[in-house]
Formats: structure tokens, sequence, C-alpha cells
């Protein structure tokens, strides 16, 4: 982080003014550092996130969030069963935008390490719905982004224009995606109000004794608009194990006509980050960025059985999908951006490095608990803090909403005679407890 946790925290007193800081600590790190970022204790014990962006790509984002997040009036809010961090205020750190917003408690957790079965995946599935459910108009009125069924078609249509263009796109791939946009069935959909591109980070959970991990807070509002809603289920890919019940439980809560294409649209989009990786390096003319982009593509469509296979027949059973060919790319190829609330966002200079960063490492910065983070004392020099100082930004990997964990007892013993649901839920918390009990940073 460029700039000092205590520097960033002075950032609170121009954005919030009154406020009376006591402490300050660092966001956890595991971002792409396209931001400073910090946590502030207030004298009345509430904890904000602190945000300064480090170029003008992240200040548009900083001002997309704030925007979106003032757009979630109190009557939208409420209509969510969850909550959304609240938005404070906005300042500037010498010519830097800076952003503070509430820090939600809680936990997340990595998408290979979201169980299946009833509590995390299940939860999941109902917050993207709910997020789905709100009325279009909260976007509208806010000015922000729309896009038609036919103008998202058209928009992925460009994207795999661009893509065969470079000359580095397997044929077989081309030819899938095309037939995917070509497909009038894959586009009959209704738009909704969507996040942009959830992420397994993108909740924040709370373990309940009873039912298990549930959603409590959703982070990561900058790409607020109207669009397709299977931009927000792409992210499954990457959790194949939870994909299926994240998809019955979005199922059964959504309030709208069932669209059966939604999963063959994520699977597809889900595959385009690939194309669209290689796009922004063919763009910056990256030599890079290209090739790793075109051995990615090459894993992906390796991954796929059939030549002949395309999006379209993807509906039909023991066809290949998104979900297995990616797991099929090598560890090396995933991503490493965070676009979670008080973190970094997309990035693409920082996506599928070569030189990837130590697995235990990224793996204690993902799990660490706020809890055991230490908190520099501020109480005696805070009076001597300007108020015009901005806030911070959040390198906050997929740590900063917070993430308090409680730790729960052991499971009592329970006979052999358990329902398979029981089974499924013990398995579920035996993940969760794995994850948990991990070193934090």
């Amino acid at each position: 982080m460029g700039r000092s946790a205590f520097t960033l925290a002075a950032a609170v007193t121009a954005a919030l003014p009154g406020a009376e800081v006591t402490g300050a600590r660092a966001l956890t790190a595991a971002g792409d550092a396209r931001f400073d970022s910090a946590v502030a204790t207030l004298a009345d014990g509430r904890e904000l996130a602190i945000r300064v962006a480090d170029d003008d790509e992240a200040a548009r984002e900083l001002s997309a969030e704030a925007l979106a997040l003032r757009a979630l009036t109190a009557g939208a809010r409420a209509m969510l069963p969850f909550r959304a961090p609240e938005y404070i205020g906005e300042t500037r750190l010498a010519d830097a935008r800076a952003l503070v917003t509430e820090l939600l408690p809680g936990f997340q957790i990595e998408p290979a390490l979201v169980p299946p079965g009833p509590g995390a995946a299940q939860s999941m599935g109902a917050a993207i719905a709910a997020v789905h459910a709100l009325p279009t108009s909260v976007v509208r009125g806010a000015g922000l982004l729309t896009r038609s069924a036919q103008e998202s078609r058209d928009e992925v249509n460009r994207l795999v224009d661009a893509a065969a263009a470079t000359g580095r796109v397997p044929a077989r791939l081309t030819v899938r995606w095309r037939d995917a946009v070509a497909d009038d069935d894959l586009w009959r959909f209704e738009s909704t109000v969507v996040l942009g591109g959830v992420q397994a980070t993108s909740f924040i959970f709370h373990d309940d004794p009873d039912r298990g991990p549930e959603v409590t807070g959703l982070v990561g509002w900058h790409s607020l608009s109207v669009g397709d809603p299977a931009v927000d289920m792409a992210w499954l890919s990457a959790a194949p194990d939870a994909a299926s019940d994240v998809h019955t439980a979005y199922a059964r809560t959504a309030d709208r006509v069932p669209d059966p294409a939604l999963e063959v649209r994520a699977r597809l989009l889900a595959e385009l980050e690939f194309a669209r990786w290689l796009v922004h390096g063919d763009s910056l003319r990256r030599t890079d960025i290209v090739d790793d982009a075109a051995a990615l593509l090459e894993s992906l469509a390796d991954g796929l059985r059939n030549d002949d296979l395309t999006v379209i027949t993807a509906r039909s059973e023991g066809v290949d999908s998104a979900l297995e060919a990616l797991d099929r790319v090598p560890a090396g190829a995933a991503s490493g951006a965070d676009t979670s609330m008080q973190t970094d966002a997309y990035n693409p200079n920082e996506l599928w490095r070569d030189d990837e960063p130590d697995e235990q490492s990224s793996e204690d910065s993902y799990r660490a608990e706020v809890s055991r983070l230490e908190t520099e004392d501020l109480s005696a020099i805070r009076d001597a803090q300007s108020p015009d100082s901005p806030r911070d930004a959040g390198v906050a990997g997929r740590g900063d909403a917070g993430r308090a964990i409680h730790r729960e007892p052991p499971p009592a013993d329970r006979d052999h005679e358990d329902s398979p649901e029981d089974e499924a839920q013990r398995a579920a918390r035996a993940a969760l407890q794995r994850w948990k009990s991990s070193d934090s940073e």
C-alpha cells in the first residue's frame, strides 16, 4: 500500500465532518494494487472502509460505486434480504479521488471452496435473485447503464468479432461462440437489475448455528446496471461444486418467468472472459498479454470434447460447458483480479500473470479474520489530523468486507441414520470449518 493506514484514516474526517477516528488498520491485501485502502475505527465503534484511486480508471470505478450505492434508497435496501454498504462520503487525497463506505462484518469464501448443498450455495443463489428482483427504476432513476436483450447480444457479437480478428482464437471456439450469438432462443430473456459481474467474494457471510453460512451482505456495486442476468452467474465457472445448487436456489427464488437459457449464457460469458483479455492485450499492443490469452483459449478449446459442440447444443445432456472446460485450464491461468466492494476491481493488466503469487500467502490474505488484526491506537493524536485528508481505497483483497468470523463449537455426535440433507449440511459445514481454520494474514 503506497499510503499508510494512518494517512488514509485521516481522510475520513474530510468525507465525514465531525468523525472522531480512534484507530486505523490496513485492509487485507490481495488485489491488483489499483487502490490504497484502510479501515478507520470511529469513537462510536463503527468501522469504515476508505479507498483512494491510483489511476483514472480506478477513480471512475469509485465514482460509479458511489453513484450506485447512493441509488440504493432506503426503499430499495428494504427489498434486499442482506445489507449493502452504506455510502458515507467522498473527498480527495492530493489529486486522488477517495471514497468512504461502511465496512460490512462477516467473512468471504473463495469460489473453489464454496460447498454444495444447504447453506452457502443456496443462500448465494437467493441473494442474486433478490438483486435481480429490484425494480429497474432504481437503476434508471440514477442514470445508470441499461441494456436490452438485443443490446447484450450485440455486445457479445462485437466481442467475438474483435477476438476473431486477432487471428489468435481457435476456430472451434469462434464457431461455438458465433453459433451461440446466432441462436435466437438463447437471447430471449428479460433484462433485470444486475451487479454487472458478481464474484464469489462479493458475498459476505455469517455462520448461522442451525442453517450454516448465510449471505448477510453483498459488496461490489460499481457495475450496477440493467442487463443480462447471466452476467451475475458467470462466476460459477470457478465454483463447479456449488454451481448446480446456486442455480437451483436462484430459479426457486426468482419472481420472473424461468429463463431456460440462463446457464448456457452464463457459461458463454465465462468463456468470453478469455476473449476479452485477448482483445484488451491486442488493443494495448501487448504481445505478452496476447500470448497469454491465446494460450488460455487453446486450453479452453482443448477442454471441449467435440469440435462441433456449440453453446446451443449445450442444453442437451452430456454436453461440455464452460464449467467443465475452464476447470481444465491450468491453475496458473486463474484470475487474481478482485472485484469486491472495498477492494480492487477488474484490472486486465493483472489477470493471469505469469509470476503466480505464493499460494499459501494468497489463501491467507483471502481468509484473514479481522478480529485478529491489530489496530493502531490513534486516540492521542487524532486531534492533530487534518480534516482535509481524503480516504483510501481498497487494495483489500477479498477480505475488505470485514470478515469477523466467529468460531462455532464442534458439531454434536449424530446417529448413522441422518437424512441425505443432514449429511450434505455436515459436509458443507466441514468444508466451511476447514476454510475458517486456515491461518489469518
